[in-house]
């Protein structure tokens, strides 16, 4: 790993991210252009409004990331981009713009997993810890975001193995929805967990869909259980279903919204520890958008501590989707020499571990 510098970017879903990190550990610059505020207005992304919105900023954030690295085009050696999983639209901006930065500076194309970036972001330095180690192997990880919920083990670098998967919606998006339900604003996640915070009772229990025998999740019947717990809480409050004006009253938000939390994450988690139990995890790693969740940070770190498994998971802005987090998966995929052609593709349905 030792010299590389790697320039990344990522624009799979809708944030358009540009980062400088040398040796796969250390970020120079790391510049995300967020589509949030684009997209609340319609409370959920559309592919389309995205992909234009990476065209409009991707120049601009590569200008800043640069002006950020003071670094010159001949300490680069590689650039690494998003490949897939994603959205087409989002992606291609993404895979052009580094094809012609490959192509004018003669520098070699690395394609990288979405995903391997989310798992590999705990492997970048972390500035409240500088000292921090990099996770020992085999690391179990679970990367929770938006679109994707999962369980692998690394055994080896670069060699994942999928443990177990969601079978029909993503922890994330499971967020939104109910965070709409609630009245919440976009995204989802984020605005349950504030809300969640101010909960007093905590006596609401959502159920738990525990798949047994299996390192699988399911979120589909969770939503359709907050669906009808919102649906009788504007009932009691008095507040007719037909009405979609009228907000529910706070403390009940917070309750309901703590309630639904405390299901996704107890299930997270729990699923997690046993996973990595039964592999003999050196490390425990937390990933992707979900993992900034302040709860489920809590409860993966003190479980992981009783059981002696050093629990790694990155701070909260390399959580969410970024450019670094593709530079170190990139300059591990480079040491390894792995290279991409100008022919390089998107590829919207990608499997981590998958060739």
């Amino acid at each position: 790993m030792s010299g590389s510098l790697v320039l990344a970017v990522e624009s799979s879903c809708d944030e358009t991210g540009v980062a400088l990190v040398a040796d796969g550990r250390r970020i120079l610059a790391s510049v995300v252009a967020s589509q949030v505020a684009l997209h609340a207005p319609t409370g959920g992304i559309v592919p389309e409004v995205a992909a234009r919105a990476h065209l409009r900023w991707i120049v601009p954030t590569l200008a800043e990331a640069w002006s950020d690295a003071g670094v010159s085009w001949s300490d680069v050696d590689a650039v690494a981009v998003t490949s897939g999983p994603g959205l087409a639209g989002s992606l291609l901006v993404g895979i052009n713009f580094a094809k012609a930065l490959a192509y004018v500076h003669e520098l070699p194309l690395v394609g990288v997993n979405h995903l391997e970036g989310h798992l590999y972001a705990a492997w970048l330095e972390d500035a409240t810890d500088p000292a921090r180690e990099e996770p020992e192997l085999p690391a179990l990880a679970l990367i929770v975001s938006g679109g994707h919920t999962f369980l692998s083990v690394t055994r080896r670098g670069l060699r994942h193995e999928h443990l177990g998967g969601t079978v029909d919606d993503a922890a994330g998006e499971a967020f939104d929805k109910v965070g709409r339900l609630l009245g919440l604003p976009y995204p989802g996640g984020p605005a349950i967990a504030r809300a969640a915070e101010s909960a007093v009772r905590h006596e609401v229990r959502f159920p738990r869909a525990w798949l047994p025998g299996t390192d699988d999740f399911s979120f589909s019947g969770l939503k359709t259980a907050a669906l009808r717990v919102v649906a009788e809480a504007r009932t009691v409050a008095g507040i007719d279903l037909a009405d979609r004006e009228t907000p529910l009253p706070g403390p009940v938000v917070a309750e309901l919204a703590w309630g639904f939390q405390d299901a996704v994450v107890d299930v997270l988690a729990t699923k997690t520890i046993r996973a990595a139990e039964r592999v003999g995890a050196a490390t425990i790693v937390l990933g992707g958008g979900v993992a900034a969740n302040t709860a489920l940070r809590a409860r993966l770190a003190g479980e992981a501590e009783a059981l002696g498994i050093p629990f790694v998971v990155p701070a909260p802005d390399l959580c969410t989707d970024n450019g670094a987090m593709i530079g170190a998966a990139g300059a591990r995929r480079f040491t390894a020499g792995e290279r991409a052609g100008l022919d390089l593709d998107a590829r919207p349905t990608w499997p981590l571990g998958a060739p």
